[in-house]
C-alpha cells in the first residue's frame, strides 16, 4: 500500500506529491507520537495495549498454543475499574509500535509501582484468574520450559513487540530519578523520553552494544560456555563494547581476552536486540584466526571452557530436536543457543558455508 505524503507535525506542514510506502508513513506517524502527547493520548483510544507484571508479559491457552492477548481502553478501564484504579494508571503505558493501518499499541505494566500516580502494583495471582492466562518471566522461560510449554516460548521469543515492550518498561523503572539532581523524571506520554523536573535534563532509553563473534580456523568453530550457563551449553563469544572502541576493536579485543587468540580477518553478519540482562544490542560477526595460531588459552574469570568443534560435531547439534530442557536430560556432548538467539544464526550460517564449500565442483 502507498499513500500521498502530506504528513503535519510540531506545527509544521510537510507535502510532496510522490508516493510514499507504507512503510515510510508507519514510521512518520510513530514519529509524530513520540513528539506530541496529545496525538499520543488520542491515539489510546482507539489503541491496543498487551499487559505486563514485573515485566512477564500476559499469555493466554489457545488449544495447543498460547497468545499475546490486546485489550483496547474500555476493557483496560474496566479492568483498572475492577481493583480500585481508575484511568489515570493508563498513563503508565508505553508506545511500542503501530499497524499498518495505524492502530497504535502500548503496553502496561501492573506489577511495578506506578510512576505517575499513587497506585501501587495489582496482586499477579488475581490478575491472572481476572484475564484467564498466565504472567511468564522470558528469561527463566528461556531454557525451562516443560514439552507441554514450549509453543508458549516459541510465541514470546517470536513477538519482538513483547521483547521491546519489556526492555522499555525496565529501562522507565530505573530511570525515574535524574542521576546528576536526584530528582524525579517524568516520561512523555509515549514513553520515548523522560525529562528531569528541576535542571530539565532528557533522558533516551539505551542499548547496550554486544559484539558476538563466531571463530573459525577453517574446518572447526570456536565455541565456549560461561560459568552461568545451562548444563552442556556452548555458544559463540560475546562482549560489551568499550566507549571509544569500533565493532572491529571490541571484536578483536574480546577474543583475546577470553580465549588468547588473534584474528586475521572478521565479517559482520547481522544484529539483534536482546532485552537480557538490560536490553543490549547484539552484533554478530563471523571471524577467522591466523594460520597455525590455533591455541586456545581460556580465560577462567570470563569463561568455564572453550573449545574447537569439527563441522559433523556442530552440524549434528543443529540437527537435535526440543527444548535446552529437554536435550539435557538426553545427555547429548553439548547443546546449541536456542534458534531466535542470534548466536545460533551465526553457527547455523557457518555450517551452510562449510557444507556448500564441500560440495564437488
Amino acid at each position: 500500500m502507498s499513500l500521498y505524503c502530506g504528513i503535519a507535525f510540531r506545527g509544521k506542514s510537510f507535502c510532496c506529491y510522490r508516493l510514499l510506502s507504507t512503510y515510510v508513513t508507519k514510521s512518520r506517524y510513530l514519529f509524530e507520537l513520540k513528539e506530541d502527547d496529545d496525538t499520543c493520548r488520542k491515539a489510546q483510544q482507539t489503541g491496543a495495549f498487551y499487559l505486563f507484571h514485573s515485566l512477564a508479559p500476559l499469555l493466554q491457552p489457545s488449544g495447543h498454543q498460547h497468545l499475546v492477548p490486546r485489550l483496547n481502553l474500555l476493557e483496560l478501564e474496566r479492568l483498572l475499574g475492577k481493583f480500585g484504579q481508575d484511568a489515570q494508571r493508563i498513563e503508565d503505558s508505553v508506545l511500542i509500535g503501530c499497524s499498518e493501518q495505524h492502530e497504535a499499541w502500548f503496553a502496561l505494566d501492573l506489577g511495578l509501582n506506578s510512576s505517575s500516580s499513587t497506585y501501587a502494583s495489582l496482586p499477579k495471582s488475581e490478575l491472572e484468574t481476572e484475564l484467564k492466562g498466565s504472567f511468564v518471566e522470558l528469561r527463566k522461560a528461556l531454557f525451562q520450559l516443560n514439552p507441554v510449554d514450549s509453543s508458549l516460548l516459541f510465541t514470546l521469543l517470536a513477538d519482538t513487540t513483547s521483547l521491546l515492550a519489556q526492555s522499555l518498561l525496565r529501562w522507565h523503572d530505573g530511570h525515574q530519578f535524574c542521576s546528576r539532581s536526584g530528582q524525579p523524571t517524568k516520561k512523555n506520554m509515549a514513553g520515548s523520553k523522560r525529562v528531569c523536573s528541576s535542571n530539565k535534563i532528557i533522558y533516551y532509553p539505551q542499548m547496550a552494544p554486544v559484539v558476538i563473534t563466531l571463530v573459525s580456523d577453517g574446518t572447526r568453530c570456536l565455541l565456549a560456555r560461561q560459568h552461568s550457563f545451562p548444563k552442556g551449553l556452548y555458544s559463540a563469544l560475546a562482549g560489551f563494547c568499550d566507549i571509544g572502541e569500533s565493532v572491529e576493536d571490541a571484536v578483536r579485543r574480546e577474543v583475546a581476552e577470553e580465549v588468547g587468540l588473534e584474528l586475521e580477518r572478521l565479517q559482520y553478519s547481522a544484529s539483534q536486540h536482546w532485552p537480557f540482562p538490560n536490553s543490549s544490542l547484539m552484533i554478530a560477526c563471523h571471524a577467522t584466526v591466523k594460520p597455525g595460531q590455533t591455541e586456545i588459552q581460556v580465560n577462567l574469570r570470563e569463561l568455564e571452557a572453550a573449545a574447537w568443534f569439527s563441522y559433523a560435531e556442530v552440524a549434528a547439534a543443529l540437527k537435535r530436536k526440543g527444548t535446552s530442557i529437554q536435550q539435557q536430560n538426553q545427555s547429548f556432548p553439548f547443546l546449541l543457543p536456542p534458534k531466535l538467539a542470534i548466536a545460533h544464526q551465526l553457527i547455523k550460517e557457518w555450517v551452510e558455508k562449510h557444507a556448500c564449500s564441500s560440495l564437488p565442483n
